[in-house]
């Protein structure tokens, strides 16, 4: 059983996305991209517990926050929500009369059924081409014999926020009786239990994991293995007999009386007397949410609460309680968010080949190389969310001069960061790739208000490893929905062509060389200064004695030396903003450009009102 297709519309910042899952995989893409709100919506049409929350879903959850339908707003007004990077619509009234009221919508197929799940969904059982990623719709009846085609079920959640009840509402459906019967279906809570899915939100599942909270691991160990605690009854009559604070000593039972003697001048007896003090709320649903397993730490046998314990050791404890899961419904989808946190590298790799091996598909989001370089290409789902709100999927190609086995040996130094980020940087070399990321931090450092820092401006620079290997490294990334930038020596046409054909912005010197750019364009007094306070290798020191006194064909030879180690960029960390080349000055603030966008002055938003022309906004389609 797995989750083959998610179709998302109108939640939280996706308006509209279609994506598919393989049988394990890793969902990949920058901050504020949307993975975590696909494993919720996930969690919402399968999650077993989820819509027993009240309410399911809040205004939060609609796209831009819109769950009903716009007023009419003055012309003005629009300008300035345009100016403010808002772009929802307003409707006239004729619109708004016969317009609908924005819904979540959120279709879940799941395939490769169990002979439990068939029997159980036998009515709305559909069938699934794994090779076409379709559903089978042809005429011809034996043709889902065919190898690839299995029986696959959709579910279809629904929210909308209710005029009448002034409140949120949400329920989850056989999809095909959504068309297909006058009223639809549900999808109740048992249906979803006998698909096993399974939410692990990291450290927020696991503050909960040990305890007898509705919902929690414990719980749901419990209810597979038809465990039901018969404790309740003598836990709330041990308790009811607990005496508190009696001792008059503490101070406490001495007020208590005087609010007493109080009470009585006031009311009756019935009314209510004699206030005291107990350990809890004395009922069940209170006990589930304060009962927690205590684990002794260190050699004593001092206890403390599970949540106590550190990081690393809770998430361990979350994946010894997924093993029992597994064990006790041996068909379940597992859907992890983050599993590297606070835990090392080799801890990282064994949680994800131990959830592959206990799940029957297992998805995980993560910023990990560890975590990452455990899937190949093909398990990795690539996301990028437009302005709009459309997410898509990307996957990954590897041009020609990158192999799959380069690709593996690679990743984590090359790739994965790449992988991870909005905007990319493709530098021709180790000096670029180690220098230019230096020089504009050490100009942001010295005057930030008008230079950016590349982390400031979410570039991720990844080396190339040479100027031919450029436009391939370029198109891996921009067809991942990447926005590609490249920087380099002097280039021939007909390469020069080929990096501008899959960049957004190409940063091209005349030298021949980054090293030739630095030493030409920086000042004498940089070079002398730089060339007293270096530990000179001890060939060079033997050929140049005073290097300070000619600074500049000393450091030529120590930049030569030092090529790819950091030799020039630490050479432009200790430079003033006039000792900076002219060139990768002009460069950071043309990097800087084309990542921000262009602020609308206030005069223009003004004049665009009186004229009744909307301004507009740059976008760079971060969201």
């Amino acid at each position: 059983m797995r989750v083959v297709r998610i179709g998302i519309e109108n939640f939280r910042g996706i308006r509209q996305a279609v994506l598919l899952f393989p049988k394990h995989g890793v969902l990949i893409g920058d901050n504020n991209t949307g993975k975590t709100t696909i494993l919720e919506a996930l969690d919402l049409v399968l999650g077993p517990d989820r819509l027993n929350r009240q309410p399911a879903i809040d205004e939060h959850d609609f796209f831009r926050g819109v769950y009903t339908i716009r007023p009419v707003v003055p012309q003005t007004n629009v300008v300035a929500e345009a100016a403010a990077g808002n772009d929802a619509e307003f409707l006239a009234d004729e619109e708004v009369a016969g317009a609908k009221m924005p819904k979540i919508t959120i279709e879940a197929t799941i395939a490769d059924l169990t002979e439990e799940q068939k029997g159980a969904f036998g009515d709305y059982i559909e069938f699934w081409n794994s090779v076409t990623d379709k559903f089978y719709d042809e005429p011809n009846p034996a043709g889902v014999d065919a190898a690839p085609i299995t029986e696959a079920l959709r579910v279809t959640f629904h929210g909308w926020y209710d005029e009448e009840d002034d409140d949120f509402e949400g329920g989850t459906y056989f999809t095909r009786s959504l068309t297909e019967n006058d009223k639809p279906e549900p999808f109740s809570r048992k249906h979803k239990q006998l698909c096993g899915f399974l939410y692990l939100r990291s450290l927020r599942t696991a503050s909960r994991a040990l305890s007898l909270d509705r919902g929690s691991l414990l719980d749901i160990i419990l209810r597979l293995k038809e465990v039901r605690p018969r404790m309740w009854e003598n836990t709330l009559g041990t308790l009811s007999d607990v005496s508190v604070a009696n001792d008059p000593a503490l101070g406490i039972s001495p007020v208590l009386e005087s609010i007493n003697a109080a009470l009585k001048k006031y009311v009756p007896k019935e009314w209510g007397i004699e206030p005291h003090l107990k350990v809890s709320n004395l009922t069940r649903e209170h006990l589930r949410k304060v009962i927690t397993a205590f684990i002794a730490t260190g050699d004593g046998d001092h206890a403390a609460p599970f949540y106590r314990q550190g990081t690393g050791t809770i998430n361990m404890l979350v994946l010894a309680m997924l093993s029992q899961i597994a064990e006790s419904k041996q068909n379940v989808i597992f859907a992890m968010e983050e599993p590297e946190t606070a835990i090392p590298p080799y801890a990282q790799k064994r949680i994800v080949h131990e959830v592959r091996k206990l799940a029957s598909q297992a998805l995980f989001t993560s910023h990990s190389p560890y975590v990452l370089e455990e899937f190949t290409a093909e398990e990795t789902v690539v996301l990028a969310r437009d302005a709009t709100g459309s997410l898509m999927q990307c996957n990954i190609a590897l041009p020609d001069n990158v192999k799959p086995k380069r690709y593996r040996q690679e990743f984590r130094t090359r790739f994965c960061e790449g992988l991870l980020a909005r905007r990319i940087l493709i530098a021709e070399g180790p000096t670029e790739y180690s220098a230019f990321p230096v020089v504009c931090r050490r100009l942001a450092e010295l005057n930030p208000g008008t230079y950016f820092s590349l982390e400031v401006l979410g570039i991720c620079t990844v080396d190339a490893d040479g100027e031919t290997n450029i436009p391939g490294m370029a198109q891996l990334y921009k067809v991942l929905g990447k926005r590609t930038f490249a920087i380099c020596d002097n280039q021939e046409e007909k390469n020069k062509a080929l990096i501008e054909s899959q960049i957004e912005l190409l940063l091209m010197h005349d030298e021949n060389g980054f090293e030739a750019l630095v030493l030409k364009g920086t000042t004498e007094e940089a070079l002398i200064r730089f060339a007293r306070q270096l530990d000179w290798p001890q060939h060079l020191a033997q050929r140049y004695p005073h290097p300070e006194a000619q600074a500049r064909v000393a450091l030529k030879e120590y930049f030569a030396w030092s090529k790819g180690n950091w030799g020039v960029a630490d050479f432009l960390a200790q430079c003033s903003e006039a000792e900076v080349p002219e060139w990768l000055r002009g460069a950071a603030l043309k990097l800087k450009e084309a990542c921000l966008p262009t602020p609308v002055p206030d005069n223009e938003i003004a004049t665009s009102a009186e004229s009744g022309v909307d301004s507009e906004s740059s976008d760079d389609g971060t969201n």
